[in-house]
């Protein structure tokens, strides 16, 4: 028997799915809101989730990365009374199985309820997936566990692959723990950086060249696409291609085929191809800088690296594993993690993503030198200029200049009046608990004001969907 669960706010369409599925001797739970879903779906196991869109408290769509991130997660498919294309989009995007229309009939939702449980039942009956060795790859957000789920897929097979990302998300490490995993682990991790490529030395540098080709070939040499023979090829920032390269790459990936500089032969190598990018390949398309038929040979699976600022839980495991790193490398003792230092990471935007986390760690661990403990007061000045501008911004709705060094917002000041009206007539608490405080009554008004809706209170505020969280569960507050 096989558990279903219905997220939807529709009684009379949770009733009909309901009766579908218990003709069919499976049981099925119930839930009319975003949040008693999420309930459900952390404490029981499911086969299957039918999920609506518009719900009450947000978007259906939102909690996708969450269901996903889960073990062996369930089979989504969305239903849902408003057609949106682009929510579509986002839907398949986010894996789900299928995304249908209401009404639909009976016959159309009990065909794909059933594809979906067969799928399942073939995926669990295959030989239970390897053990991926991520001895490199930190984290436990909803957003990177989808991108290892991904990654345990590409390591078994041996299709082409497209990692994208912003600069410092982490293209390359997930590409060498896909070759590391993979069967051809043993041999070559070739990396060709495609901004460094020159028009003059490219196809030398590619393929190779024979003793004698031109001024300076003292020796034959092979390219770099020989020496991935049998190993994997990694273009780096492929979207830095120049365009008269990419139709000689084309041929190469098509046929595996090359001629050295000044040979009279071609030459094969049997490599798996490995590209990433931080640039929108699609709109490069339509702008005609890039390729089509080679988009389409790279892009056979898809790997998405979600940036930093969107997965703020994992900036204290990162934290923990570059120190232990430094300590094994450099005999940099680790150090404990201060409340304020943490409060200041996560609040930072994070325009470099991992990487500048760990050069930030590792200039703090410095400042810090002999101390045992990092305090905000170990990192750098201009990082806390920044959030401290960010934060005060975020309160009060206005900018913070040299030449005015208070908001000037008269509506924001006056609710701050309100708010604290009666504060100034007693002694002053500590700043740590007068900055809770008002951070406390801001979430407050928040939720209030959005009358609990997700989508708005993020808009509004412009916190992340995890900071935000993180904030409610530090304050006992809930919507």
């Amino acid at each position: 028997m096989n558990r279903m669960l219905i997220i939807d706010d529709d009684i009379e369409a949770c009733e009909t799915i309901e009766s579908l599925i218990t003709r069919q001797s499976h049981s099925c739970d119930m839930a009319h809101s975003l949040r008693n879903g999420l309930d459900y779906i952390k404490h029981k196991e499911y086969e299957v989730v039918f999920l609506d869109v518009h719900l009450p408290d947000g978007n259906g769509l939102d909690i996708l990365p969450e269901i996903m991130a889960i073990p062996n997660p369930p089979e989504v498919i969305i239903l849902t009374g408003k057609g949106d294309p682009d929510g579509a989009e986002l839907a398949i995007k986010g894996g789900v199985w299928d995304y249908i229309l209401k009404p639909s009939s009976v016959r159309e939702i009990t065909l794909t309820l059933n594809r979906a449980l067969k799928y399942r039942k073939e995926k669990n009956l295959r030989t239970q997936e390897q053990q991926l060795d991520l001895s490199s790859v930190v984290g436990i957000s909803p957003g990177i566990k989808t991108s290892l789920q991904l990654t345990a897929k590409a390591a078994k097979a041996d299709s082409n692959i497209l990692i994208t990302g912003e600069t410092g998300t982490g293209k390359e490490l997930f590409a060498r723990t896909i070759h590391q995993n993979s069967r051809r682990s043993e041999q070559n991790f070739v990396v060709i950086d495609c901004a460094s490529l020159t028009e003059s030395l490219v196809e030398s540098t590619l393929f190779g060249h024979r003793k004698g080709s031109f001024t300076g070939a003292q020796n034959d040499q092979p390219g770099l696409v020989k020496l991935a023979d049998g190993g994997t090829l990694f273009l780096d920032e492929v979207g830095e291609m120049p365009l008269s390269l990419q139709k000689v790459f084309l041929r190469v990936l098509q046929e595996r085929h090359f001629r050295p500089v000044g040979a009279a032969h071609e030459e094969t190598s049997n490599f798996r191809l490995i590209a990433a990018t931080n640039r929108d390949l699609d709109m490069m398309v339509e702008e005609g800088k890039f390729r089509s038929d080679l988009l389409f040979r790279i892009n056979t699976m898809h790997i998405r690296l979600p940036p930093l600022r969107k997965r703020a839980e994992d900036i204290k495991p990162l934290i923990l594993w570059r120190m232990q790193r430094l300590h094994d490398e450099y005999g940099m003792a680790p150090k404990k993690l201060a409340d304020d230092f943490l409060t200041t990471l996560l609040s930072y935007g994070w325009p470099g993503n991992v990487r500048e986390l760990f050069n930030i760690l590792e200039r703090a661990m410095v400042n810090a030198d002999e101390e045992n403990t990092l305090y905000n007061v170990h990192l750098s000045r201009d990082l806390r200029i920044q959030v401290a501008k960010a934060q005060i911004k975020e309160m009060t709705g206005s900018e913070v200049t040299a030449d005015d060094q208070f908001p000037t917002n008269d509506g924001v000041r006056k609710i701050g009046q309100e708010i604290f009206e009666d504060i100034f007539d007693r002694p002053l608490p500590p700043l740590k608990e007068f900055k809770g405080m008002t951070e406390k009554i801001y979430l407050s008004e928040l939720i209030r004001q959005c009358n609990g809706e997700i989508s708005a209170i993020l808009q509004k505020s412009e916190l992340s969907r995890s900071h935000f969280y993180s904030l409610l569960k530090k304050y006992g507050l809930s919507l």
